[in-house]
């Protein structure tokens, strides 16, 4: 829980718009800009709470977390992020795009 809220505090501090403020854009207008800029400002190694507190109930599928949006990409598949969730819990890969599965 502390380092929680150590990631809190810091991200929050940092200059420009914060993951936090990206999130909620995310959560409202469910846009490809917003969840851009969380997968990016969210680094490898952060705790999974960290990520449901900034997008909010993913789809969980046990070994990680999608945020889907509603549309499709070139190939016809969904567009959304995916937090790879490694054995310990953490975040070891991210990514936006097409969802081809």
């Amino acid at each position: 829980m502390k380092k929680l809220l150590f990631a809190v505090l810091v991200m929050s501090c940092a200059p420009g718009k914060s993951v936090f403020n990206s999130g909620r854009h995310y959560q409202q207008h469910q846009d490809y800009t917003s969840l851009q800029q969380v997968v990016n400002k969210i680094k490898l190694g952060a705790d999974t709470a960290l990520v449901r507190s900034v997008l909010g109930e993913p789809i969980d599928m046990g070994f990680d977390y999608r945020y889907i949006m509603d549309s499709t990409g070139p190939n016809g598949c969904t567009i959304g992020a995916v937090f790879h969730i490694d054995e310990a819990g953490k975040i070891d890969q991210k990514w936006i795009g097409e969802i081809c599965e």
